[in-house]
């Protein structure tokens, strides 16, 4: 039941595996997705963050008989999930960059023509108001 139930998660990466016994006949089965090897993306660090369960060996072979039903089918569910989401995502951001990029060319690429030129009077800031008298001063309140 435990590789049935890890399937959706070792499709897409590689996966550890750490068992230790604990007090009062417990055991942690704690179950470390990490990257597959040759895979192309980096992974998100929600993605490597290891899956554990804690309670007697009965208890944790009656949650994994339950498959997709249990605690660990629902959690590595809810990871594929996620995973999709980011796959998504990062598809989406490549196809971005890749328009981006496409759209920059093309403007680039087209030639640009000149700006139609107009003898405009440019206004000069240093010179005094139309209405100033040479005997006052300049004043900025009237």
């Amino acid at each position: 039941m435990l590789i049935t139930n890890l399937l959706p998660l070792l499709a897409r990466y590689s996966l550890g595996f750490d068992l230790v016994a604990g007090p009062d006949d417990t055991v942690t089965l704690t179950v470390i997705p990490r990257r597959q090897e040759g895979a192309a993306h980096k992974l998100e660090t929600g993605e490597t963050r290891p899956i554990a369960l804690t309670a007697s060996a009965a208890e944790i072979d009656a949650e994994l008989a339950k498959g997709e039903d249990g605690a660990l089918g629902q959690l590595i569910a809810a990871r594929k999930t996620l995973a999709d989401q980011l796959e998504e995502q990062r598809q989406a951001a490549e196809a971005a960059r890749t328009a981006a990029a496409e759209a920059a060319k093309a403007k680039a690429a087209t030639p640009k023509t000149p700006a139609p030129t107009s003898p405009a009077k440019a206004a000069n800031p240093a010179a005094p108001p139309a209405d100033a008298k040479a005997d006052e001063p300049a004043s900025l309140w009237d």
